[in-house]
């Protein structure tokens, strides 16, 4: 599943852009790779219901790039992305291709953005042969070494959320859908434990599989409860058909809905009439008014132009990714393979979601609550 057959770059300072074919072909196209270079691997979903995160993830990790190949890329070699289809859906199983890959030598190292089921078996492929950096949201609890989990976690992401509706809006009876794997569960299963702490308790709790094409059944179970809010973890294109048929159900007038997962592209494929009283919490939102995020919203816009893919946090955790994989090289080049999530506070790197200070750990990266306003997302308060 990788070539270099189909390349491209986006300005003068981005490497190219190498998108996966065949796995027969690996060897072959070795010698379109240029010496001396230093391959990241990028892993993300570009079919199946997370596919729709593609564009803003792989415009996200060219700013890094271009922004780390401006100087002395990593260790001193230039950056070149090769992108990796992680979705489950993919032909090919990504487990393959990354096995493939390090075995012939062609990545030096891994940023992934997908879910955890996929995390959870390449662990036992990649084994410490290349630093993998694992960016979005997730259940936590990943210490295996030489990966690198950055992400929020349901305890610094969901249950200030959850304290905020149950004690500030006073809502105590609660709906739980997701998909049917690892971090819907491990989410619900800490969302439990905390709703009972605040004397809550639910009334719905359902797993779908992906790719269910009418959530409309889901709904109307849901309107039989009494249910006043839902928690969705429903991945990318499920949560869209969730969110459309919740809309057309009038169902807003009677709950609120909230998830840690719905981002902006979420709402602009969702539609505007199907997004009230929806509620997000996380560290980064495109919206987000910080000096931070107004740097990498400038950098962003200039290098891709006002119709870019949208800024959202799953997109955003590509850009961290790969500039915490050059702080984690430049500090543990030589000992990276000692060393797990655990450390990652102790990394220096340019991040969008804490102030750029070395002795801040990465944990302390605000979590915001913010409500759909049409297809955007207005941040309510930092929680």
């Amino acid at each position: 599943m990788l070539a270099a057959s189909n390349t491209s770059s986006i300005g003068p300072s981005l490497s190219k852009v190498i998108v996966p074919s065949e796995l027969s072909e690996i060897e072959g196209k070795l010698a379109d790779f240029p010496r001396g270079t230093f391959r990241i691997g990028l892993l993300i979903p570009m079919c199946g219901s997370a596919g729709l995160w593609a564009p803003s993830c792989i415009s996200s990790a060219q700013v890094a790039v271009a922004q780390l190949n401006a100087k002395d890329g990593i260790n001193g070699r230039p950056i070149e992305l090769i992108m990796i289809d992680s979705a489950l859906e993919a032909q090919t199983p990504v487990e393959e291709v990354i096995n493939s890959l390090i075995e012939v030598r062609a990545i030096d190292a891994i940023v992934g953005m997908h879910i955890s089921a996929v995390r959870q078996n390449l662990s036992k492929i990649v084994r410490q042969r290349v630093p993998y950096i694992y960016t979005p949201l997730y259940e936590g609890g990943e210490n295996t070494k030489g990966i690198f989990a950055i992400g929020d976690t349901p305890d610094r992401q969901l249950g200030p959320a959850l304290e905020h509706f149950c004690n500030d809006m006073n809502i105590k009876n609660w709906a739980l859908v997701g998909n049917d794997y690892v971090w819907p569960r491990s989410s619900n299963t800490y969302a439990a434990e905390k709703l009972s702490q605040m004397s809550a308790r639910i009334s719905f709790e359902k797993y779908m599989p992906f790719g269910v094409n009418d959530m409309s059944g889901l709904v109307a179970e849901i309107a039989e409860t009494d249910a006043e809010a839902v928690l969705i973890s429903l991945v990318g294109q499920d949560a869209i058909t969730f969110n459309r048929a919740f809309g057309e159900a009038g169902m807003h007038e009677r709950m609120i809905r909230f998830s840690c997962a719905i981002e902006e592209n979420g709402l602009l494929a969702s539609g505007e009439d199907n997004l009230k009283e929806l509620y997000s919490a996380s560290s980064y939102f495109g919206a987000l008014s910080t000096p931070e995020n107004e740097n990498f919203r400038e950098r962003y816009y200039a290098i891709h132009g006002e119709t870019a893919p949208a800024l959202n946090s799953l997109g955003q955790s590509t850009y961290e990714g790969v500039q915490f994989l050059a702080g984690l090289m430049t500090m543990h080049k030589d000992d990276w393979s000692d060393k797990d999530s655990r450390c990652s506070g102790a990394i220096s790197f340019d991040s969008v979601r804490r102030p750029n200070k070395a002795e801040q750990p990465l944990g302390v990266a605000p979590i915001y609550l913010a409500k759909a306003d049409g297809a955007l997302f207005r941040i309510i308060k930092k929680l």
